[in-house]
Formats: structure tokens, sequence, C-alpha cells
């Protein structure tokens, strides 16, 4: 019994080094191995996504999703912290260690106490190692906290940091693109600020360092993949999936606008959709729901008509389809693990940004009309300006 325990806190101790140094210290592959972080990560979730689904009003249930990802967070390093007390006291416990203690014949539950007492170094006295192996341990064990606790204060704020960069651009899209963004809300607007394809190629750059970011960040840190935006009607999976759609429109061909650099955007984009697909398994769904129905797509090209762009190929639908098949699977599946509702192709008929709305709008000057009229007129003074090619 004595040498299960033994062996019991060897392995939980070197599972929980690895996994914490893996997590917190080297950059993450997407290959994922079982460790302890994935199991939290798998229970929690379960648990977590079967309330969500009983919630029937979305508010609630964005509440409710959205503290899921520091929750996670704080619960594993919480359970590391745990899994490296017990670790130690098994071993204590296990080899029977010479302690000094109130108690005259030492349980478990001395060595437990005295595990986390070193861990956190609290230094109380009361509970002592009587010999060289013993204490050995312990010095062990203080270090060890010393240098966990030491790398959880500087990872929380790279994760944050993170995700402060993540919400910052889609922040930015709410005017570009409209609440919740649409790949042909963002060519309308472009079109008719009389945006240039230079103007509009360094856009997509400045989305393709996005994705890049994306990319390397939320596969280092998965957690960020649960944290949700801070506004209503704007997510990471809503902007990625924006961008997508925009290169998609661009590369099947629209006249007057060429933009080769949309397929470098594409490119980095569905190889960060399917990155991260891959972290928590989640596989391409071909699922019922359609974005685009040949009917949609008749109303894509009269809008795109409303503002005199069309498309240059003959079997543009077909082709649109095909580029779809490259990402949408991907991106349809992280929705429906993440429960996060990603946009449609077509807008409402009268889409309101998050920018032209708070609750005294209906009583204060600057009203949805009112907004419209300066909107109005800042889109008519661009329109004054020399048009460059």
């Amino acid at each position: 019994m004595r040498i299960l325990a033994v062996l019991l806190g060897l392995f939980l101790l070197l599972s929980i080094l690895f996994d914490s140094f893996e997590t917190m210290v080297l950059p993450r592959r997407i290959k994922r191995r079982l460790k302890l972080s994935l199991f939290i990560h798998n229970g929690l979730w379960r648990g977590w996504v079967t309330v969500a689904r009983l919630l029937r009003s979305p508010g609630m249930r964005e509440v409710y999703l959205s503290y899921f990802g520091p929750l996670l967070l704080l619960f594993m390093l919480a359970s590391w912290a745990v899994g490296l007390i017990v670790s130690f006291a098994l071993i204590q416990w296990g080899f029977s260690s010479p302690i000094i203690a109130p108690e005259k014949i030492a349980t478990f539950e001395t060595y437990l106490y005295m595990s986390g007492s070193t861990f956190f170094t609290l230094g109380l006295g009361d509970v002592k190692p009587a010999t060289v192996f013993t204490r050995f341990l312990a010095v062990t064990e203080a270090g060890i906290g010393f240098g966990f606790l030491a790398l959880i204060i500087g990872y929380v704020p790279v994760v944050y940091q993170a995700f402060s960069r993540r919400e910052a651009q889609i922040t930015l899209l709410d005017a570009h693109a409209g609440s919740p963004p649409h790949a042909i809300e963002w060519i309308h607007r472009q079109h008719n600020m009389q945006a240039n394809e230079e103007e509009m190629g360094d856009v997509l750059h400045t989305w393709e360092l996005w994705c890049a970011d994306i990319l390397e960040s939320h596969l280092s840190y998965p957690a960020l993949l649960h944290y949700r935006s801070q506004h209503e009607r704007q997510s990471w999976l809503a902007a990625l999936t924006t961008m997508l759609d925009i290169c998609a429109l661009l590369l099947v061909g629209l006249d007057e606008i060429t933009i080769p650099t949309a397929r470098f955007l594409f490119s980095i984009a569905r190889h960060t959709a399917v990155d991260l697909a891959q972290i928590y398994h989640t596989s391409p769904r071909r699922s019922a729901y359609n974005r685009l129905s040949s009917e949609d797509f008749l109303r894509l090209g009269d809008a795109l008509g409303s503002f005199n762009l069309t498309f240059r190929r003959e079997d543009a639908e077909q082709q649109l389809s095909e580029m779809r098949k490259l990402y949408e699977p991907f991106v349809l599946g992280l929705a429906d693990y993440l429960l996060i509702d990603i946009p449609s192709w077509l807008p409402g008929s009268h889409p309101v940004d998050d920018w032209q709305t708070s609750p005294w709008d209906h009583f204060a000057v600057w009203s949805q009309a009112k907004l419209e009229e300066i909107t109005h007129l800042v889109i008519e003074h661009k329109r004054k300006l020399p048009y460059q090619r």
C-alpha cells in the first residue's frame, strides 16, 4: 500500500510538472496528448455546455458561457497546485517520513497539511521534517511551489494581453462590416467610401496579421477559444468567418476590384480555422444549415448590383461553393462546439452597428436618424476627394 502511494505520488508529480510546463512555458503544438489539463477541460466543458443548451434566452446563454474561459484558467491552475500538494503528501506518507508534529502518530492528513504549508511557503513550524530525506523533499516542494506561483504571475497577464489584442481588432470591424459582421456589408462600405484597391489591400493585410496572431496565441493558450467578446453580436469566430467570406468573394472575382493579397489572407485565415479545430478535435461538419442557398446567392448578386458590382464569371455560384467547402465545415464545427453564432452571408434589411446604439439613443439628440445623417455626410465628403486607383 505504501509503495503504491509513492508510485502514485511520483506519477502525479511528474504528470503535473510536465503538463504545467508545456502549458505555461513551452509553445503548444497542434497535436494533443492525453494530459491532465485536457481531462480538466473536457470534463468541465461537457457539464457547462449541457446547462448552456438548456437556457432559452440567448443573452443569458452568452453571459453564462462567458464565465467558462476565465474559470477554466483559474480551475486549471488550482488543480495543478492541489495535485502537487497531494503528490508530495503521498510520497512523504508512502515513505513514512519521520516528522515532528503535535499528533503522536502522523496520519495522511498530517502529511497533507505539511505539504500544503511547504508548497505555499507558510513556514508555520508546527509540523517539521525530522530527517535529511524528509527535509530534502520539503525543500524541493518549496522550490517547486515558489517557481509555480511565479509562473502563474507571469502566465495570466500574457493570456489577457493576447485576449486584448484579439478584441481590439474585432471592435474595429464593427464600423467596417456591421454587427454582426457580413462580407457583403464590408464590400459595400468600402465601395461607398471609394476606397481604392491599395487601401483595401492594406486593410486585408492588417487582418492577415490578426489571423496569424490568433493562430499563434490560441494554439499556445487554448483557453482563449472560450473567452467571449466584450460586445454583443461580435466574436473572434464571426470575424474570422467574415474575413474568409470576403476573400472568397474577391477570389471568385468582382468587376472593378482586384486585390491579389486576398489570397494570402484566405490562406492564413483557413490555416487558423483548421488548426484551431484540431485543438479539441472538432471535426469538420457539413451542417444541414446552408449559409448560402441558391436563392440567397441571387439576393447576394442583387446586393452587389445595387452598388454597381457584378461577378466576373458566369459560374460564380459554383466557384464560390467550392471555395466555401474549404473552410465552412471547420468553422461550423467550431461554432457548434463553442456555441458561437456565425454570421450569415446577407445582413438584415436595416443593419444597426453597435457603435450606433446605446440605452439613451431614443431620447437624445444623437438618435439613430442623426447618426445616419452624420454617416451620410462623411461618405459624401469622401466622394468629393480626388479618387486614386
